[in-house]
């Protein structure tokens, strides 16, 4: 009698989890030379530094942080309840959301922190601090500038998301991969601003 040998599955790496992965790689080196942009310029303006540096609203800058990396957690939370398949809530508790209300949460939260960021760069322009005033503001609209695009941009990607779940008949493992790579995509940015934070806001 003959007998097959059991041949082991194997799980392959979700594809589109990877490449956000390796693209997100390339983001950090984007990143990094800004970084390097704002240090070399603080280390040739020290005394420019430590003046502009003082008009920055520290509580209200603290705020918006936290508020952005509270948006991480809702944010997970959308990719727990894509993870269980369930796309949308079963109830009004928070404990039955689904992955819609919890990115519509997670939304509601990146945009107050862009909301944030505006005013605070229209306190900063009636100070006279503008992108091409002085090296520290070249610096500070460069590094947070490209910050808040980025951030923008995770909005846009958080109502496409929310937008396929209302257009998909049923829910898939395709919607599932969806929410995981924005969630990814968020989490970063959301790193990105608690190292900005600590550079531009505590360090002096």
């Amino acid at each position: 009698m003959n007998t097959k040998s059991a041949v082991p599955s194997v799980k392959r790496p979700n594809l589109v989890a990877v490449g956000t992965i390796v693209w997100l790689g390339s983001e950090v080196m984007f990143f990094a030379g800004l970084f390097a942009i704002y240090f070399t310029l603080r280390a040739m303006n020290p005394e420019l530094w430590a003046e502009q540096t003082a008009k920055h609203n520290f509580t209200f800058a603290l705020i918006n942080t936290l508020i952005l990396v509270a948006s991480s957690f809702t944010a997970q939370a959308g990719v727990f309840a894509a993870e269980r398949m369930q796309p949308r809530a079963t109830g009004a508790s928070p404990k039955k959301w689904g992955t819609v209300e919890w990115f519509y949460l997670t939304f509601f939260m990146g945009a107050v922190f862009v909301a944030g960021q505006a005013w605070e760069y229209a306190t900063f322009v009636s100070e006279g601090i503008t992108l091409a005033s002085d090296p520290y503001g070249s610096a500070f609209y460069m590094t947070t500038g490209f910050h808040g695009i980025h951030v923008s941009l995770g909005l846009v990607a958080f109502l496409l998301v929310i937008g396929r779940i209302y257009a998909v008949k049923n829910f898939t493992h395709k919607e599932e991969t969806t929410a995981v790579v924005v969630s990814y995509y968020w989490h970063f940015v959301d790193i990105v601003w608690i190292i900005l934070f600590i550079v531009i806001y505590v360090l002096k």
